[in-house]
């Protein structure tokens, strides 16, 4: 690890389940904050609304870190925002490759197909945040609505690089995030999720946990991370929900 760098290890294991069931029972164990876990193949994602993230061994980057924010936990719902803001910039900067973040978890492509994903997991004393994030996976490996940086012309595919680039990123972003107490604004986290927001100032569909859709616009995110959407209704402030992004006629 660099040095200064949060980070104080990293294993990188060949086949698991899920690298964030791996390290929730680290961090039960007391691993310490700044434990990562990455694996070549993960037969048994997860993603939100247990969704599963299935991909071909070595094909992309399975990775999740442990984290213990000493800030209130109204502040750690930026943490799934923060790192798809650090994905974003490692993958632009090692591949290319543009993309928009999707709220409040999904990377995706110029042309909609979904990248990767990013689960947050409240663990005793911290938080498990894992990402995955297709890199080489081919066309017909693909589940329907996904896309891969291979797919995507990326000048590279290096997961190597990629995976470094990310964890440079996370840490950075990390650091000036907790520096602020979690402060969005003061961070300028929140100016730079705006800027890489492709859900912000958009017509959504927003379905919630309780299976209730709310259709709107999505107006902002607000200072604890949840979209502002406004409706004929009138605003709501939504703190999780599935969201798709609707074409204007």
């Amino acid at each position: 690890m660099a040095e200064g760098s949060p980070w104080r290890s990293l294993e990188v294991l060949g086949s698991v389940g899920s690298t964030n069931a791996v390290l929730a029972a680290a961090a039960a164990d007391g691993a310490p904050a700044g434990t990562v876990v990455a694996a070549e193949h993960q037969e048994a994602g997860r993603g939100r609304l247990d969704r599963t993230w299935v991909s071909p061994p070595r094909a992309g980057i399975t990775v999740s870190v442990l984290l213990r924010p000493d800030l209130p936990a109204s502040r750690r719902s930026w943490l799934p925002l923060l790192a798809g803001v650090a994905l974003a910039e490692a993958v632009r900067d090692v591949t290319g490759v543009r993309t928009a973040l999707k709220w409040p978890n999904d990377l995706l492509a110029a042309d909609g197909g979904k990248l990767a994903g990013v689960l947050a997991e409240a663990v005793p004393g911290g938080v498990v945040l894992g990402v995955g994030l297709n890199v080489s996976t081919t066309p017909d490996e693909l589940p329907g609505g996904g896309t891969s940086l291979l797919v995507q012309g990326a000048a590279t595919t290096d997961r190597t690089a990629l995976l470094a680039g990310f964890l440079d990123r996370l840490a950075d972003r990390y650091r000036r995030w907790a520096a602020a107490l979690g402060d969005p604004i003061g961070s300028g986290l929140a100016r730079d999720y705006l800027a890489w927001s492709g859900t912000v100032g958009s017509a959504v569909s927003v379905t919630l946990p309780d299976g209730a859709v709310v259709r709107g616009v999505a107006e902002a995110v607000d200072w604890d991370g949840r979209l502002v959407v406004s409706t004929e209704q009138g605003r709501f402030e939504l703190a999780a929900g599935d969201v798709v992004h609707v074409r204007r006629t």
